[in-house]
């Protein structure tokens, strides 16, 4: 161990991990990049809360603690590459970081339209503290907003742009927004909601090109329509942070591969021992559902993964890793708080309260829960927890 533990992606699974090592007794050096400018802060209230106020890194940052102290942070370098047979990673700068174990925690980015008319001022997507910062200048009373893409995160700053007083317009191929993790009849409760508020949807609809000169004036759709639009807001899904990693003996195919000690797989399936993977990248089996392979992108996903890594590292790991995910969005009044992995189900049904107030869902694969969510009743949602360890 003379090279120290090199974490690469500052955000909270990087710090998580750090935190983790420490907890778990390991003293010696720990290194962490990352490629924004930003000490570690919280993603989560970018779309929601923070949105709605000033955004700044005060809001969201994370609170350091003393067992960190002597951690080397190393702030706004990206890493361009890595050998793991020879155990060094190097940073665009072209500085060699060698280390004895490398944690992998680079995350996501978002996904962005490719339309012919793209070189347009006013396009944003949600994702780092400077994308908020950027979006939350343009949401001014009266703008008119466009929102593509219905997932939580296209949802969220839909219900914070509405409650600036922008004209919202959300633009998704899919029948409801949500529906992918919510099901038909909560998803479409959801949709009702919003629509309550005055959110306008073009369901199954695409963005095919945008119009305007210097800046969004409007977006095409696939229908022959055009929607106007002062601020465009691109929620359309994420790609992994994981070319550096090419060239490499890994599966990389979606995420990272692991297995459930979350030590990165070769192509063949073995394991490399000092190579881990945690947070959104990760894609591992969880005993807890089945044996297939899966990328988690719930917020306590990064914590859990990396405490796990932690125990693996210092040999004390027991048992299989289960974790549960969990996720909780904020819509307005709408306290939405899940456990489990929603997507799994073949069957979902009202299990508790009314559909137009509080209440909860269940969700089932060959009728065993594999997860539930409620809008309120956080009390009830949590007593199904113990479903699923």
């Amino acid at each position: 161990m003379t090279h120290p533990v090199l974490i690469v992606g500052a955000s909270m699974g990087g710090l998580r991990t750090a935190e983790a090592f420490r907890r778990f007794g390991y003293t010696g050096p720990i290194t962490v990049i990352g490629d924004e400018p930003y000490a570690p802060y919280n993603r989560p209230p970018l779309s929601k809360e923070v949105l709605a106020e000033t955004v700044s890194h005060e809001a969201v940052a994370f609170e350091q603690r003393e067992s960190t102290a002597d951690v080397n942070w190393v702030f706004g370098t990206r890493v361009q590459s890595a050998d793991l047979e020879h155990n060094v990673v190097t940073d665009a700068n072209g500085d060699v970081h060698p280390y004895s174990a490398l944690v992998i925690a680079t995350g996501l980015r978002p996904r962005r339209l490719s339309v012919a008319n793209g070189e347009l001022r006013g396009r944003h997507a949600v994702r780092t503290l400077d994308d908020a910062i950027a979006l939350r200048a343009d949401l001014t009373p009266g703008a008119r907003v466009v929102i593509v893409g219905a997932g939580f995160i296209g949802c969220e700053v839909a219900a914070t742009a509405r409650t600036l007083g922008c004209d919202v317009t959300v633009v998704a191929p899919g029948i409801h927004p949500m529906q992918r993790s919510l099901g038909t009849e909560l998803a479409a409760e959801m949709q009702r909601r919003h629509e309550a508020k005055g959110v306008v949807f073009r369901m199954k609809t695409n963005a095919i090109d945008l119009v305007g000169e210097s800046s969004v004036e409007g977006v095409v759709l696939d229908d022959g329509t055009t929607v106007p639009c002062d601020v465009l807001v691109e929620a359309i899904g994420s790609h992994e942070n994981i070319e550096w990693l090419e060239g490499n003996d890994l599966d990389l195919s979606a995420g990272v591969r692991a297995n459930n000690d979350l030590r990165a797989l070769r192509q063949n399936g073995d394991p490399w021992n000092n190579v881990f993977v945690v947070g959104d990248v990760a894609r591992f089996p969880n005993p807890a559902y089945d044996d297939d392979a899966r990328q988690i992108e719930h917020w306590n996903i990064p914590t859990e993964t990396a405490k796990r890594v932690a125990q693996v590292f210092t040999e004390q790991a027991q048992g299989e890793f289960r974790p549960i995910p969990s996720f909780w969005t904020d819509q307005y009044d709408n306290h939405l708080l899940a456990y489990g992995v929603l997507a799994l189900a073949d069957d979902v049904k009202l299990i508790d309260g009314d559909i137009a107030g509080d209440c909860v869902f269940g969700y089932y694969r060959s009728g065993t829960m594999v997860g539930v969510c409620g809008i309120g009743m956080r009390s009830v949602v949590q007593s199904y927890r113990a479903n699923f360890v």
